[in-house]
C-alpha cells in the first residue's frame, strides 16, 4: 500500500501542494501518489471544459442550460470536489457537506 501524503489543496486555482503557503489551504487532504494524479486530471479536465465554455459563452444563443460544455465543466468540477471530500481531514468533508453541493449521490 503506497503511503498517503498531506496536501494543500485550492479548488479556484486547482492547486495542489506540499506545501502551505498564502492561499492554498482550501482544502487539506491526506493522498497517495496515484490519487493526486487522479485529482490533478480531474482538476485538468474542468479547465479544458472551462475554456471551451468561455467560447461558448460568446455566442448568445445557445443558453447556459442547454450546453454540453458547461454541464461537462459542472461534472468534473463536482468530481473534483468528491474526491477532495473522500480524502480530506474532518475539516475539509465538514465545509463540503456545508456546501450542500454532493447531493444525495454516494461517494
Amino acid at each position: 500500500m503506497m503511503e498517503k501524503k498531506k496536501y494543500y489543496v485550492n479548488m479556484g486555482t486547482g492547486e495542489i501542494s506540499k506545501l502551505k503557503y498564502d492561499n492554498n489551504e482550501d482544502f487539506v487532504i491526506h493522498a497517495t501518489d496515484d490519487e493526486i494524479v487522479l485529482l490533478r486530471e480531474k482538476f485538468n479536465e474542468a479547465d479544458a471544459s472551462g475554456i471551451r465554455t468561455f467560447f461558448r459563452a460568446h455566442i448568445p444563443v445557445v443558453p447556459y442550460h442547454n450546453d454540453p460544455s458547461n454541464d461537462e465543466f459542472d461534472n468534473e468540477l463536482m468530481e473534483a470536489y468528491r474526491m477532495v471530500y473522500q480524502l480530506g481531514d474532518e475539516q475539509a468533508k465538514s465545509h463540503i457537506e456545508s456546501m450542500g453541493i454532493l447531493g444525495d449521490r454516494p461517494l
